[in-house]
């Protein structure tokens, strides 16, 4: 049990790494025929289906069919199309008058979108399919269940206290997505099986719990209760990274968030993520992003409206 809970831990400091601003959501209802189309985004989308049903359609023309509760996500924010149909032709534009289309046959979904604001996805994220679905099952992840109800509950009856409880609830949301995808792939490669082995997740728990030590192989096998080579070959066929890789990684995505902080210097950062010398922090950071982190910290700034 201990391990599982410290796994989440891992999942929920990713979860928080990459997002960038509110998510938001928004509540659609169709009659049929409807067809709306949805550009690629830079974050994660995702569609619950609160009453009614539809398909689905990804822009290979795959047609996947939800029904009332169903919950589909898309991580990296690939451009799909929500139909009552497959073949129904598809507009950009949404529903007239906020999608009023109450009545018996009407379909209503809530529709929104997870803000990512990183150019390299952590591999966890990375690791998922382009469309997840999760089908209504009842007491298959009740606190996913809960979480959902609350959400629906506020987006159908919104009342005060909503636009507080509406972000909050789908952070909830994309963390017990996440989660109960990768409980039922426990026995998969990968990240799925990364986050339910013991030997990893304490591995991992150390590297996100203290990024700027000097850390080696060797001691992240003593805390993993490994041999070094044994460990090394397990979190590396797990992750897909070696150890080490994967701590430069964690460190510049903890880097280019603190870059987004109006007062953080270079220096500073580069001591957080473990670089004595600002040199070496920048270095790395280049390689990672493709521009010094005085460029990137400028650009943030920028897109925020803030002075550079």
């Amino acid at each position: 049990m201990r391990a599982r809970l410290r796994s989440v831990d891992v999942l929920s400091d990713v979860i928080s790494s990459v997002s960038a601003g509110r998510p938001h959501c928004r509540r659609v209802t169709h009659r049929a025929p409807f067809g709306q189309w949805f550009p690629a985004v830079a974050g994660a989308g995702f569609h619950l289906v609160l009453r009614g049903s539809c398909v689905l359609v990804t822009d290979d023309g795959a047609v996947l069919p939800l029904r009332t509760g169903d919950i589909v996500l898309l991580p990296s924010g690939r451009a799909h199309g929500l139909a009552d149909r497959g073949g129904t032709p598809m507009s950009e534009r949404p529903p007239e008058g906020g999608g009023d289309a109450e009545g018996e046959e009407s379909t209503a979904l809530l529709c929104g979108a997870y803000i990512l604001d990183q150019p390299r996805p952590h591999p966890l994220l990375d690791d998922l399919p382009d469309v997840l679905r999760f089908p209504a099952r009842i007491g298959r992840h009740p606190s996913l269940n809960a979480a959902v109800g609350l959400l629906a509950q506020e987006a159908e009856s919104p009342a005060q206290g909503s636009g507080a409880a509406v972000p909050a609830l789908l952070d909830l949301v994309l963390l017990y997505l996440l989660r109960a995808w990768f409980d039922e792939r426990r026995e998969d490669d990968g990240w799925a099986a990364a986050l339910h082995d013991p030997a990893v997740t304490a591995a991992l728990d150390a590297l996100h719990g203290e990024p700027a030590r000097p850390w080696t192989v060797a001691d992240l096998g003593r805390r993993a209760g490994l041999s070094r080579a044994a460990f090394a070959r397990r979190f590396t066929t797990t992750v897909g990274q070696p150890p080490l890789t994967y701590l430069t990684g964690w460190r510049m995505i903890l880097a280019a968030r603190l870059l987004r902080e109006p007062d953080a210097s270079l220096r500073r950062v580069a001591l957080d993520v473990g670089y004595t010398s600002e040199f070496t922090f920048a270095h790395a950071f280049k390689r990672e992003y493709g521009v010094p982190p005085g460029e990137y910290r400028r650009a943030c700034r920028a897109d925020a409206g803030a002075p550079v």
